[in-house]
């Protein structure tokens, strides 16, 4: 075994520790994740309200397209309605058999032209229904994958 001499233990010096810039130091890092918490909860309180608002304007959207399909449907129902009765009323005025199916191929064909018709317009209806349902969402997520990029 060796021994150790005492000038060998006296030579080696500790560093001292200073308890005032340890404070400072965890006083600053502190600070510093205080305000980036603070900013963090801000960016997710405003993200918060505009998915809120883009939620309600997607319901009210959604309130309208349903009020105009609704509409559309009671105009295409009240249309055949009264186009049967019309269809009917004439049938009862058919003087042979020959006129009858005349009128009632006629009538076919007339209301196939109608219900194609209406389907294109209920196509229109419900696309821009789509769109407009989609469109705040999307604003809110365009918005949102913007920020991302930025930051």
């Amino acid at each position: 075994m060796t021994k150790t001499n005492q000038k060998d233990t006296e030579s080696v010096e500790f560093p001292s520790f200073d308890a005032t810039q340890a404070s400072e130091q965890f006083r600053a890092f502190a600070e510093k994740s205080t305000e980036q918490t603070k900013e963090v909860y801000a960016r997710m309180k405003a993200n918060a309200e505009d998915t809120q608002k883009a939620i309600e304007a997607t319901f009210e959207s959604a309130k309208s397209a349903g009020n105009e399909f609704t509409s559309k449907s009671i105009a295409a129902m009240r249309e055949g309605a009264e186009a049967n009765l019309a269809h009917l009323e004439a049938l009862a005025g058919a003087r042979s058999f020959a006129d009858l199916i005349e009128m009632q191929s006629t009538f076919m064909r007339k209301r196939m032209e109608v219900a194609v018709d209406q389907l294109k317009d209920f196509q229109v209806v419900s696309q821009k229904s789509a769109e407009t349902l989609a469109k705040p969402m999307k604003d809110v997520f365009e918005k949102a994958v913007k920020e991302l990029r930025v930051a």
